[in-house]
């Protein structure tokens, strides 16, 4: 049986390299290690070696680590409710900071660039979301609004849901921003329908549309580029 991390050669203990070699230099297994901290007594694993377990049961995919479920997490054998409460968190803050650089962008310039930036959150979402990017008279970013969770109709995506914030955020313009849990950024008939809908109330309140981007995983489609908007 493999003794405790603290018995390994302390240039290979994963705390002790970070500090030596810095953190880009960790396995994912090591990562993983640092945030449930604790081995698992009884069955004699370590921390590494649950961390090697995590992944070897996600298939190698740290995606589908990030978007499981604290019962999914719970139900690894050695990963209690501490350890999968610490690993949903790290998660959930990667995720938060990376929304974050949101507040530093002062504008999205290409349809591309709102692409690689909602990549990273929706991709391993498993609802689908819309959301309405507020903009000012420079098309700088003032902030983003959701206004819907699950699946997309015009009595749940409503031009009053919309633009009742850019009213009253003097927005001049809006970006539409939703995504594609299957992956497949194809629009639907109702997701025509609703920027068709969107694009005139807007026009009606001197509020304009500038694109409607769907994110699907890995691709995009941007109704400006289609020439559908």
């Amino acid at each position: 049986m493999q003794g405790g991390i603290k018995e390994w050669p302390e240039d290979e203990r994963p705390r002790e390299k970070m500090l030596k070699q810095g953190a880009a230099t960790l396995s994912d297994a090591e990562l993983l290690a640092l945030i449930i901290r604790a081995g698992d007594p009884s069955s004699g694993q370590s921390a590494i070696d649950l961390g090697r377990g995590l992944i070897s049961h996600f298939s190698d995919n740290l995606r589908e680590l990030g978007s499981a479920g604290l019962a999914e997490l719970c139900a690894i054998k050695g990963i209690g409710l501490a350890k999968a409460t610490s690993i949903k968190a790290a998660f959930t803050l990667a995720s938060r900071f990376q929304a974050r650089k949101l507040e530093r962008l002062d504008r999205f310039t290409s349809p591309q660039q709102v692409f690689d930036y909602f990549h990273h959150e929706f991709r391993d979402s498993r609802k689908e979301y819309f959301l309405v990017l507020l903009l000012d008279g420079k098309n700088r970013i003032i902030r983003r609004v959701q206004v819907s969770e699950g699946s997309l109709n015009q009595s749940i995506v409503h031009p009053r849901e919309v633009f009742s914030p850019a009213v009253k955020e003097s927005a001049a313009a809006v970006i539409l921003v939703h995504n594609h849990p299957t992956g497949d950024p194809a629009p639907s008939s109702e997701d025509i329908a609703i920027t068709r809908r969107l694009k005139e109330a807007g026009e009606l309140m001197g509020i304009k549309v500038l694109d409607h981007i769907i994110v699907g995983d890995g691709e995009y489609l941007s109704f400006v580029e289609r020439g559908m908007l």
